[in-house]
């Protein structure tokens, strides 16, 4: 059924500021002191046949994964990230790699779209990836819009363009589809909350209800029919085991109503639990708690994700942690549990405590022998027509005015004037989106580029960047945001002087030296939140400039790496870059 191995090979060690390597060609940077050397292999493939929670430790949360052949297929949602939707690939469920997106664009509303930037925080949200009878199946609901499916003949596409199955009014979030082969029938199942809710239903919390679909996947082909009511209860999936069906779901344990779901608080938990019938799809169910948060993960809670089966016939589960922990920076991660099958009932992880619940573990043998250890590229030299499947731009980018090919092994970001400060452009405040320097202007310049972050102890990031390209009232440079945004760049004023800059996430800038150089490196470094930035003329001496500042979760982002390029008044102006590379604490490929 699902995913996880990647061919690659070596762990990586030094990151931090203590060792960084500068430019692809292997100059060193010379090191700060800022951040002590990190342990390599802090989290994933350990090689040596064991790993170490989570085995996918950056922002890829919402998984789900299908097993075609002997190999893993993962989605994981991404928000009004673009391209959406991305897609890995395993051979061990441990070691993972990117090999594309769902969704080249989020093509199915305008504000998406690069002159809007107003869709922050919606998107791809949770989705279910399925085949079937030789094709690729991909729901997901995206809040503002409704439930829709695309499909692709290959997991690497083409993929279709969306095709609207459910409007907004009936349903809230999290598809999960199942073909029952034994009645050649379809059904999907959805949280539709409190959207067709009867007064009649005194069940506090949210209901699931399973359609019926067409056999093709793409047409919903009855009213639905609830089937669970539970306290935040959503993220279902549907697995029929030796004639038994069981769903999958996550749901709220509230033990203290004074924080809301999604908050550190030791007795509350957003568990796993798993409902199990003999008789029918649609019931009646039996209830089990099967997974809840344990200790090894610092109260932060362990639920939502797919069941996998090894060659060898044993059970396991993919689950994120959630953000109710205290500084959650780097997002939702990965995390890989065995599964134990109790009386009929899948126990996920390791009962620590003997109350017939499984916790995460920590460090475990690996499912499957033989693979190298690897993980989702990040270094990048720009030699490739096509940008990297590590990379995402914030919103729908503006296609005319970036290029890999204008100057070949350089990427060009062409800067556009930055969208007005109104109602309609850049981030609504609502529930899910905060309001930490919102209206600043980078949050509405389109054609930032980006990739996530890897771990969280520490982690260096380099890029050198050509500036001859600039114009008068551009800016440019490296920026590192998530749930708040803070740059290093270049200014250049009204007469054409260029100023190193600081930003800070609420838009005050702190002017540097005048740059009369085209090149200029900068590099970025931090240990769990707290980061800094350098930058150098020559790749070898670097100088800090801007405070240490706190990098944070929020708009549903975890910490990002990126490339930035605005114009105040006009479009004017453009910023090459001729590398990127981003050491961390973790699992990377030898051939980055």
């Amino acid at each position: 059924m699902y995913l996880n191995a990647c061919r690659a090979l070596t762990l990586i060690s030094v990151l931090s500021l203590l060792a960084c390597n500068s430019e692809p060609e292997k100059k060193q940077a010379t090191p700060s002191k800022e951040i002590a050397k990190a342990q390599t292999g802090s989290w994933g493939d350990q090689g040596d046949g064991t790993y170490i929670n989570p085995i996918l430790n950056a922002d890829y949360p919402d998984s789900d994964i299908e097993q075609v052949g002997d190999t893993y297929y993962m989605i994981t949602s991404k928000q009004h990230m673009s391209p959406g939707m991305p897609i890995l690939e395993s051979k061990d469920m441990v070691n993972w790699t990117n090999v594309g997106h769902v969704f080249n664009s989020l093509s199915w509303a305008p504000e998406y779209n690069w002159d809007r930037m107003n869709g922050y925080s919606f998107g791809t949200w949770a989705g279910d990836l399925a085949y079937h009878e030789g094709t690729w199946y991909c729901y997901q609901i995206d809040y503002q819009h409704g439930l829709m499916v695309a499909t692709s003949k290959d997991i690497k596409g083409p993929w279709s363009k969306p095709i609207m199955m459910l409007p907004k009014s009936e349903v809230l979030d999290d598809p999960a589809v199942f073909w029952d082969e034994d009645t050649h029938k379809a059904y999907i199942i959805i949280n539709t909350a409190g959207k067709q809710k009867e007064a009649s239903n005194t069940i506090e919390g949210n209901e699931n209800r399973i359609y019926e679909m067409s056999w093709d996947g793409t047409k919903i082909l009855d009213e639905g029919k609830l089937v669970y009511t539970g306290m935040g209860a959503e993220a279902a999936k549907i697995y029929k085991i030796d004639g038994t069906w069981y769903i999958f779901l996550a749901q709220w344990t509230m033990g203290d109503m004074s924080t809301k779901p999604g908050v550190k608080n030791p007795k509350n938990d957003r568990k796993q639990i798993v409902l199990r019938s003999k008789e029918s799809i649609y019931g009646p169910y039996e209830v089990k708690t099967v997974l809840e948060k344990g200790t090894v993960f610092n109260n932060r809670s362990a639920s939502q994700g797919a069941l996998m089966q090894a060659p060898d016939n044993s059970w396991w589960y993919m689950h994120q942690l959630i953000q109710n922990d205290d500084i959650p920076f780097q997002g939702r991660p990965q995390c890989l549990e065995p599964v134990t099958w109790v009386d009929g009932w899948p126990i996920i992880g390791v009962d620590e405590d003997n109350d017939g619940i499984g916790e995460p573990v920590k460090t475990y043998k690996k499912p499957i022998d033989g693979y190298p250890v690897t993980a989702p590229r990040t270094d990048d030299d720009f030699s490739s027509p096509k940008l990297g499947f590590q990379w995402e731009w914030n919103h729908n980018p503006r296609n005319t005015h970036w290029s890999l090919t204008e100057r070949p092994g350089w990427l060009r970001l062409k800067a556009s004037k930055v969208l007005p400060n109104e109602k309609g452009y850049g981030p609504n405040i609502n529930e899910w989106t905060n309001n930490d320097g919102s209206d600043s202007d980078f949050w509405r310049a389109n054609n930032t580029l980006s990739q996530r972050i890897m771990g969280i102890t520490t982690g260096t990031a380099v890029a050198k960047f050509d500036v001859s390209g600039m114009k008068p009232h551009q800016l440019a440079g490296f920026v590192r945001y998530g749930g708040v945004f803070n740059l290093l760049g270049v200014e250049v004023d009204e007469h054409g002087k260029k100023h190193l800059f600081y930003m800070e996430p609420m838009g005050e800038k702190t002017v540097g030296p005048e740059i009369t150089v085209n090149d200029l490196y900068i590099r970025t470094s931090n240990r769990s939140n707290q980061a800094i930035y350098e930058y150098s003329f020559d790749g070898k001496n670097f100088k800090r400039f801007g405070p240490t500042f706190t990098i944070a979760f929020g708009k549903w982002t975890g910490d990002r790496l990126g490339l930035f390029s605005w114009n105040d008044k006009e479009d004017a102006g453009y910023i090459d870059v001729d590398w990127f590379t981003y050491d961390y604490d973790g699992p990377k490929a030898a051939n980055q």
